[in-house]
């Protein structure tokens, strides 16, 4: 939805992928004084993903969107917590970690782990990465992920302190973002504002090359700590038509193609040569309310808005079913979600009422905005007919992304919005705040909503430590920004890719 939102899916290749014996490699050849790429086996071999576009920054701590994070995060880069497969906070560059109390982190590193050009892993390098990421000089995007976070103290080699402002309960799942990749501090000495052409972690993969709109290169890692992965190289390489990424995958040029057209499913699943991939993501998507717009001030409007929206339509006539119904502005699998918040059930008769009690009986004109990616202009257009069934006329504008992004965070002149949150934490902290905080939400409360009861319960979860707490506190919130009728939910997001079927243990 805006710059700091991480859109689509996030590319997850586990160390356990491996090809089967085989399968081609469609990777070009070596360039002089390149070594040629490795051949193909049940082990090892070089896993090529086509992706719809290319990376924009590959510097953790200027990273802002999907397909930046997904090629270095846990494959170069690694944090000192990680989520795994299950979503759960698990130990990776730091062994262990405890409250000390309510403003202490302390964190246990493990010992033994190099950077890939050669620097020792230790509290040092947390320390150097933290504090530059934190430097107002760097102007970080991310260093807002950081502000409870008043120092980096180190103990011992091996042991380093976060000393907070105030008790924040989202600190792991920040650690376990991209946003929490540790850096070497040889690299950011030597590279600085340049560490995006370079970038050097202690991840199962090395940096190889990067060449702009064409494709990122990673080798295996011959020396990491960990599991070694059972790839050795992986290539992302960029191809933005749909039907030429997944033909690649078709002939054999590619093994993965992400990003692919929700109407070619039934298709792709007859083939005998790939793979249809599926699997629940952490975004939903929405219809957003400026609640300081026009006749949007008025719950009522909002009320029957939501009431006169069949999003149940809109999930198999424009996604052919690809994604779940979404019945908060929360995915199931972050923690936070409520299985209980209901949204308004489609009803017209109830929605015309609610406009006549509004003083809209005969319904009224307004703007609705999306940008200019298909799947959104399709939903946008299915709301506008839906809308007529009430009187109301969504005159729809389509804009580019960055004009799209103007409007939502800058000018305010919106209206209604069609839009979406990917979650980058797994947290609801990340979403909730952004998004609804009076203060804290800044460019990222489209909605213009601000109201103190659920200012109060999104600080409360922030700072509480109990896990069920926490949970109640985001239910609470949820129903009141429901109740309110600040959005309608449509879906929750879902990953898709198409997979030649030589590759195995592949996940999103």
């Amino acid at each position: 939805m805006i710059r700091k939102r991480l859109f689509h899916s996030l590319l997850g290749l586990l160390l356990a992928a491996t090809m089967l014996a085989g399968c081609s490699m469609g990777v070009e050849p070596p360039k002089e004084n390149e070594s040629p790429p490795p051949k193909a086996g049940a082990e090892g071999g070089t896993l090529v993903v086509a992706r719809m576009s290319d990376a924009t920054n590959l510097d953790p701590h200027f990273i802002s969107t999907i397909n930046a994070a997904s090629v270095v995060h846990q494959k170069v880069y690694e944090g000192l917590v990680k989520r795994d497969a299950n979503m759960v906070i698990a130990p990776q560059l730091a062994l262990s970690w405890r409250q000390v109390n309510d403003l202490v982190w302390e964190f246990k590193l493990r010992q033994g782990v190099f950077f890939h050009d050669g620097t020792p892993f230790d509290a040092a390098a947390v320390k150097k990465t933290l504090d530059r990421v934190m430097d107002p000089k760097t102007a970080s995007p991310r260093a807002a992920m950081f502000d409870k976070i008043k120092e980096v103290k180190i103990i011992d080699p091996y042991t380093v302190q976060f000393l907070l402002e105030k008790p924040f309960a989202p600190l792991l799942s920040i650690l376990a973002s991209h946003e929490g990749s540790i850096i070497s501090p040889k690299a950011i000495d030597e590279y600085g504002r340049e560490l995006s052409a370079h970038p050097v972690g202690t991840g199962p993969f090395l940096f190889r090359s990067w060449e702009p709109g064409r494709q990122i290169v990673l080798d295996k890692n011959p020396h990491y700590w960990g599991d070694q992965p059972k790839l050795d190289r992986v290539v992302f390489r960029v191809v933005a038509d749909d039907t030429k990424r997944i033909a690649l995958v078709e002939n054999g040029e590619a093994h993965v193609a992400e990003s692919i057209p929700v109407q070619d499913i039934e298709r792709l699943s007859a083939s005998n040569r790939l793979r249809v991939y599926r699997s629940e993501a952490l975004g939903t998507e929405f219809i957003g309310f400026n609640v300081a717009a026009g006749p949007l001030r008025d719950l009522r409007v909002r009320q029957a808005i939501s009431s006169a929206i069949e999003t149940g339509a809109i999930i198999k006539g424009v996604y052919n079913n690809v994604g779940t119904q979404a019945n908060s502005p929360l995915g199931p699998k972050v923690f936070g979600y409520s299985p209980s918040v209901k949204s308004y059930p489609y009803d017209l008769n109830k929605a015309r009422e609610l406009l006549a009690k509004a003083g809209y009986p005969n319904g009224f004109s307004i703007r609705m905005l999306t940008y200019d990616r298909n799947d959104r202009v399709t939903v946008a257009q299915v709301i506008r007919s839906q809308l007529k069934g009430i009187g109301i006329d969504a005159r729809l504008e389509v804009v580019s992304y960055a004009d799209f992004v103007t409007q939502i965070e800058k000018t305010r002149t919106h209206e209604i919005f069609v839009s979406g949150w990917g979650n980058a934490t797994g947290d609801a902290d990340y979403n909730q705040y952004n998004l609804f905080h009076t203060q804290g939400g800044g460019a990222g409360n489209s909605f213009q909503y601000s109201n103190p009861e659920l200012d109060r319960l999104l600080d409360a979860g922030r700072v509480e430590t109990d896990p069920a707490k926490r949970l109640a506190i985001y239910a609470k919130a949820q129903e009141l920004e429901l109740r309110d009728a600040l959005l309608v939910p449509i879906r929750n997001l879902e990953n898709l890719a198409v997979i030649s079927t030589d590759i195995q243990g592949f996940s999103i």
